[in-house]
């Protein structure tokens, strides 16, 4: 399977996350079938639309932020504008907002 097709396959995850949801790395990727959770991040490190493809909704396994192509306070600025509370630097109630990608 190709890089772009793995690419294009995240970005259709991205959207089915729901405003005041998360999801994970390791989610995304053992849904989609890889377990290159690193591929993964590169690829959201290169979406072209990061606001309207909503990458900010990946965070780390351990409910901590994790990266962003425009700087950890503008992710936690996104995710807090979709009622996602956040305490130093982790997803508060974590498991409770957590998106597996089972529509």
């Amino acid at each position: 399977m190709s890089d772009n097709s793995l690419a294009e396959r995240c970005y259709v995850f991205l959207h089915k996350i729901p405003r005041g949801k998360v999801s994970t790395y390791k989610i995304l990727g053992d849904s989609l079938g890889t377990k290159g959770y690193r591929a993964i991040g590169q690829i959201l490190k290169k979406n072209p639309n990061p606001i309207s493809c909503p990458c900010h909704r990946v965070v780390l396994s351990d409910g901590k932020i994790g990266g962003f192509a425009f700087g950890a306070a503008k992710k936690v600025e996104l995710l807090e504008g979709e009622g996602v509370k956040i305490e130093n630097n982790r997803i508060f109630n974590f498991a409770n907002i957590l998106y597996y990608g089972k529509d």
